[in-house]
Parts: structure tokens; sequence; C-alpha cells
């Protein structure tokens, strides 16, 4: 870690991501934007005796349809949070087998930690303009995860940028959520970003956003299948991550109940949009579709309970009858 942010560089990332926030860019994340936010300024306000941050990345690029309404990262059975934080504590406890007992945590998307960061400094990879970090020549289809260890490590040095001046990824963005921020940096908007409207945020979006979602349904991985360095991103044999829902029928998911929906997604990513979230997702993409079959399930979720569904439902009736 040495001494500390400051020598490594993560002072001023940590600088940028909080005007980033004061900027209101983090939109509905409440989680970037909580109490916890002073403890990215450094990982030993999480961990005191940390010395080390270890960093992993997982591959979880797999082979699927061309099309799809899901993100590639939610296509499996399993919780990604649970494999990799298992993975780490094979590693640790390998570690501790020939080193001793030592003081550690893992973190796993969850903690307030600035994990692309310090993958960047470990050499995992350069943090692209779609903000991913990006890894030569493996690409962007990574879990990160840490260990902060009381060991004592050599460190790495972060890897250069190799964007170049290629802008695919802004230009691709069908809502412009990638935002410059001078001296060639961009940053990700949040409030325009598919992926935020489809799994955290709640309730009804406004028209623009609707329309804007295309026929997405959890999260979207536009930015990335344009990237020039996932071109031959390798596969991943892992079967957690082997397509089971990347593309689920719309109608179908209309239909499901509470129930069958906790059966179905309960342990996958995709619980995270919430029954009402895929529902009210599930209309939007009816909506955009232009394919009027989609009306009597669409009448039926028009008198669902919630009120985002109701009103998103009755927003995609009145877009195929018009023929849009």
């Amino acid at each position: 870690i040495r001494d500390a942010q400051e020598s490594r560089g993560l002072g001023d990332v940590y600088k940028r991501q909080q005007q980033w926030v004061a900027d209101g860019l983090a939109g509905p994340l409440g989680y970037l934007t909580d109490r916890r936010g002073a403890l990215r300024a450094d990982v030993r306000r999480l961990m005191p005796e940390a010395r080390s941050v270890v960093c992993v990345g997982l591959l979880y690029h797999t082979a699927g349809p061309e099309r799809h309404s899901v993100s590639r990262y939610a296509w499996g059975p399993g919780d990604y949070h649970e494999l990799v934080r298992g993975m780490l504590e094979g590693v640790v406890r390998e570690a501790m087998g020939e080193l001793g007992r030592f003081e550690y945590r893992i973190c796993v998307d969850t903690a307030p930690v600035l994990e692309r960061s310090l993958a960047r400094e470990a050499g995992l990879g350069w943090i692209g303009r779609n903000t991913c970090l990006i890894h030569q020549p493996m690409g962007s289809w990574f879990f990160l995860g840490e260990v902060l260890t009381s060991l004592e490590m050599p460190a790495d040095g972060p890897p250069p940028d190799r964007c170049g001046t290629c802008r695919r990824c802004i230009d691709a963005c069908p809502t412009q959520a990638l935002v410059p921020s001078g001296a060639g940096r961009y940053r990700l908007d949040a409030r325009l970003c598919i992926s935020t409207w489809t799994i955290e945020q709640r309730g009804a979006l406004p028209e623009a956003a609707r329309e804007g979602s295309g026929e997405w349904i959890f999260g979207c991985d536009i930015c990335q299948e344009v990237c020039p360095w996932n071109r031959r991103a390798p596969l991943t044999a892992q079967a957690e991550f082997q397509p089971l829902h990347p593309d689920p029928d719309l109608a179908e998911l209309a239909g499901l109940t509470e129930e069958e929906f906790r059966e179905r997604f309960r342990r996958t990513p995709l619980w995270r949009a919430k029954y009402a979230g895929l529902l009210r997702n599930a209309a939007t993409a009816m909506g955009n579709s232009g394919d009027g079959r989609y009306l009597p399930v669409l009448r039926k979720l028009a008198g669902i309970g919630d009120e985002g569904v109701r009103e998103h439902a009755m927003w995609a009736i009145r877009r195929l009858e018009a023929g849009a």
C-alpha cells in the first residue's frame, strides 16, 4: 500500500470519485454516496492492519446468442459474489498453510474500496473510456475481487492506457452516458445509463429513459461489446457463467408470479432488479419492440398493483397502438 494512497495515485482517484458524486452523476446509486464513502479514501480505514491488497479478476465471458436482453454477467445460474469470495477464501487458506496466520478481509463488489483503481495499480489493466477495467489481451469481461491483508508484499505497477484515440464506446452508447471530464478522460453519468435504469432505479422511469432502454431488461453491454479489446476475449468454461437466460421470453416474464420469480432468479444477479422492476422492464421492452402481439400481455400488466409496472404497461400499450 505504501504511504499510501498519495504515492500510488489513489488519492487523486478518490478526489475524482468524490467530485463525481458531488456532481450528481451517481444518480440513484445510493451505495456509492452513503456514509461509507469516506472509507474509500484508504483501505486502512476499512482494515487498519492492511499492508497489501491482492487484486484478482475472474473471467465471465461465455459464448451466447447474438441477440440478448440481459447483460452478459447475469446470463448464468450462479451468484458471482459467492463464487469469487469462495475462490479467494481458498487462496487465503492456501497462503496461510505456507505462511502462517495473518489478518485479512475479502472484498467482492460490495465493500467501499476503489476496486477498479486498485486493480489498475496491481497491473490487471487500465481503466478505459467506457470506465471498465481492460486487460490486454483478455478484454474487460471480468469480475473483480480483493484480499486486504496484513502481509507485506511487493507492489506491482499499472499498465499503460491503450485506448488511444478510440471512441467506439462513447459513440455507440445510445443514451450518451459517457461524458467528458477533461484531459481526455470520460466519466459515467449513471443517470443516463441503461444498466442503472434497468437494475437500480425503482418505480416508473421518465419517458425518455423508457424509449432509451430499447429492449434491454437487465443491464446493458453495448460499451463493452463494441470495444476492440474484446474482439478476441477468451471464453470461460465456468459452469456458473454458462448462458441460462440471456434473452428471456418477454411474455413469459410478464406472466411470472412473485413466487415463480423468486424460484427462478433468487440466486442469480437478476434478483437485484426485484419482481416489480423486472415486470416493468419487460413492459418497457415490449413497448419498444414494435410487436403488437404483446398487447394482450401488456393489458394484463396494466392491472398489476405496482404503480411503476402499470405506468410502463400503459405507456407500452399506447406506443404499440400508435404503431411506434
